[in-house]
C-alpha cells in the first residue's frame, strides 16, 4: 500500500503562489453572493445564486448540468403535509476519465429566510466582515473554486477529474440533492467539501447522525365548561409524549433527543383536538437508529392506547453517522501534514453537527467536510468571516489537490482510495 506523502513535493510550491493576489477577488465574490438571499425555501434568490455560480464556473468546465430537484414535503401547523418547492442543483463536471475523481460540493442556500432583517455584509474590523452566509457556505464556494483554477493551470490536470455539485437545500437537509450525493459516490474516489473549518480554524472529523420528526397528536373538540368531559386534550397528549420522549436522553450512550416547537390549541374555552410537535435526534452509531425508532413507537402505541386520542408520526433519519474509515483517517491525516507544511496548524475533532460530509461517508467515500473559511457565529445574525483566511485556506485545498495529482503522476496507486462502481 502506498502511504501518502509526508511533505508536500516541493514541485508544487510555485503553483500555490498563483493565490498569492487573489484575496481582493475571493473577499468581493464573497460579499456578492452572501447579498442574494438564498434561504433554503426562497426558490428565486438560491436561482440567482445558481446564476452567478453559472459564471464564475464558465472558465473552469463547459460541463454544466442545470438539475431540478424534488420539494420539500413538510408537516404544517395544521397537521397537513404540503410541499415547498426548491431551488435547482448544479453539477459541472471535468475529465471523467482521469484515474483519480474527486467530489467537490458546496451548498448554496442559507438559513436565513427571504424576509429576514439579515441581508447585508458589513465590516466589523479591518479583518472580519459580518453577513449571512459569508462563512457558510458562500466564502467556502470561492475557496472551491480558487484552488480549482490552481489544479487546472498546473502541469498535473490529467490525473485528475472532478465534479462539483452546488445543492440548493443543505441547510435543511439536503432533501431534494442527497440523491445527487448518493449518485456521485458510484463514479468518485474522494470528497471535498466546503463547510467552514471551525473557529479555531481545525478540521472535522467524525459526525453525529440525525434525524428531524413530527407528531401530529389528534384528540376531540368540545366546550371547555359544559362539555369538557366529552372534549379529549390533543395538548395533554402530545405533552405526555414530550416529556416520555424527553427522558431518553441518557438511557443510551451518544444519543440526544432535542424537543423544538409546538403548536396546537386555540380559544381556552375549546378543549383542543389538535397539536404539532416537530423534534431532532442526534445519535452517533447507525445501529442507534433502530432503538430510537422502536422507543419512539412505544410511547406512541401506550398514549394511543387512550380513548379519543392519535398520535401519528412522520419524518426519519436524514444523514447517517459519519464514521471515520481507515481511508478517512489517511485522507485527513494527508491534509493535517499538508496544513502543517503551509504553516496553518490543523487537528480533526468530533462535532455532534452534520452537512453532506455524512451523506458521502454513508456511501463509503472518504472525505473532508469543513476546508471551507474561518470564522464563526453561523445560523446567527452574528456570522463572521475571518477574511485573512480566504487564501490561506485556498491554498490548503488546493495543495491537496496537486499533492494527489502529483502523487498518481509519479505511479502511486493510493490503494485507501478504492473507486466506488
Amino acid at each position: 500500500m502506498v502511504e501518502p506523502a509526508k511533505t508536500l513535493p516541493p514541485e508544487i510550491l510555485p503553483w500555490l503562489d498563483l493565490l498569492n493576489n487573489q484575496h481582493d477577488e475571493m473577499l468581493a465574490r464573497t460579499i456578492e453572493l452572501a447579498e442574494i438571499n438564498s434561504g433554503s425555501l426562497n426558490r428565486d434568490g438560491v436561482n440567482q445564486v445558481l446564476e452567478k455560480l453559472l459564471k464564475l464556473t464558465s472558465g473552469l468546465s463547459k460541463d454544466h448540468e442545470r438539475i431540478p430537484v424534488s420539494p420539500w414535503e413538510v408537516v404544517n401547523d395544521s397537521g397537513e403535509i404540503i410541499q415547498h418547492p426548491l431551488g435547482d442543483a448544479l453539477r459541472i463536471r471535468k475529465r471523467p476519465e482521469a484515474p483519480l475523481q474527486v467530489f467537490l460540493c458546496g451548498h448554496m442556500d442559507t438559513v436565513f429566510p427571504k424576509d429576514s432583517p439579515f441581508q447585508k455584509v458589513r465590516w466589523l474590523d479591518d479583518d472580519t466582515i459580518n453577513g449571512p452566509g459569508v462563512t457558510d457556505l458562500k466564502g467556502g464556494i470561492l475557496v472551491m473554486l480558487k484552488a480549482l483554477e490552481v489544479l487546472e493551470q498546473s502541469p498535473w490536470t490529467e490525473q485528475i477529474g472532478w465534479e462539483i455539485l452546488f445543492n440548493p437545500d443543505e441547510e435543511i437537509g439536503s432533501p431534494g440533492s442527497a440523491p445527487l450525493i448518493q449518485e456521485a459516490a458510484q463514479r468518485v474516489h474522494l470528497g471535498m467539501i466546503f463547510e467552514p473549518c471551525f473557529a479555531d480554524g481545525n478540521l472535522a472529523g467524525q459526525r453525529k447522525g440525525s434525524g428531524n420528526f413530527t407528531v401530529v397528536s389528534h384528540g376531540k373538540a368540545a366546550h371547555a365548561g359544559r362539555e369538557h368531559h366529552l372534549g379529549r386534550n390533543a395538548i395533554r397528549a402530545l405533552c405526555d409524549f414530550v416529556s416520555a420522549m424527553d427522558d431518553l436522553n441518557g438511557q443510551r450512550p451518544g444519543i440526544t433527543f432535542n424537543p423544538g416547537y409546538i403548536h396546537g390549541g386555540g380559544p381556552t374555552n375549546i378543549v383542543p383536538d389538535r397539536c404539532i410537535h416537530k423534534f431532532n435526534i442526534r445519535l452517533e452509531q447507525p445501529d442507534d437508529e433502530q432503538w430510537c425508532l422502536q422507543k419512539l413507537s412505544e410511547i406512541i402505541e401506550s398514549i394511543n392506547q387512550r380513548d379519543g386520542i392519535q398520535l401519528e408520526l412522520h419524518g426519519g433519519f436524514t444523514r447517517k453517522p459519519k464514521l471515520l474509515s481507515p481511508a478517512n483517517e489517511q485522507l485527513l491525516a494527508l491534509a493535517k501534514n499538508i496544513g502543517h507544511e503551509l504553516g496553518i496548524p490543523l487537528d480533526i475533532k468530533p462535532t455532534g453537527g452534520c452537512c453532506d460530509g455524512n451523506n458521502l461517508a454513508s456511501a463509503g467515500i472518504p472525505n473532508i467536510d469543513t476546508l471551507g473559511v474561518q470564522g464563526g457565529a453561523i445560523h446567527s445574525d452574528q456570522e463572521y468571516l475571518n477574511v485573512k483566511s480566504l487564501v490561506p485556506r485556498a491554498r490548503l485545498s488546493a495543495a491537496l489537490l496537486l499533492s494527489l495529482a502529483h502523487a498518481s503522476a509519479q505511479g502511486d496507486c493510493f490503494e485507501w482510495l478504492k473507486r466506488k462502481g
